[in-house]
């Protein structure tokens, strides 16, 4: 996947966020990582104790965390999206919902989610991501009931 739009045209981040949204519910999750710098910051401060609030690392490895999670859940839709672009084009801040199916038991689940994002030259260079921890509380306990 190209960072280009069009033949010499780099994405705008509000195409960026468009695409890496459509890409998670229509397309697979590896091709979500393309979406993301060489190189990439991602905190999630809202995580859950013992699991893991960070990465900092390479593209690959975080398609391969892409790919684990895409054996266990799919991302049917999204909704409720707000795209807020600031002073700094580069800065995003990105509201909505994702309505999930666990793949093994077919639990659905709806979790929202606010992302700060930073995107030069059409990728994503880091993300901080805030998912309604109540909401993801449900979904660990689906997983922790299986172990």
């Amino acid at each position: 996947m190209s960072s280009s739009s069009s033949v010499g045209a780099v994405r705008t981040p509000r195409e960026t966020v468009e695409l890496l949204l459509h890409t998670y519910v229509h397309g697979r999750r590896s091709d979500v990582a393309d979406l993301y710098a060489p190189v990439v910051n991602i905190d999630n401060p809202w995580v859950r104790e013992g699991m893991p609030s960070e990465f900092r690392g390479d593209r690959e490895a975080l398609r391969a965390r892409f790919e684990q999670s895409e054996q266990l859940l799919s991302f049917d839709s999204v909704r409720d999206v707000h795209i807020h672009e600031g002073a700094d084009p580069e800065d995003v801040v990105l509201e909505l919902r994702f309505d999930v199916s666990v793949l093994d038991s077919g639990a659905k689940f709806s979790v929202g989610f606010i992302w700060f994002m930073r995107i030069v030259d059409g990728l994503i260079v880091s993300s901080r991501d805030y998912a309604n921890p109540l909401e993801t509380a449900e979904l660990a306990k689906l997983f922790e009931s299986r172990s």
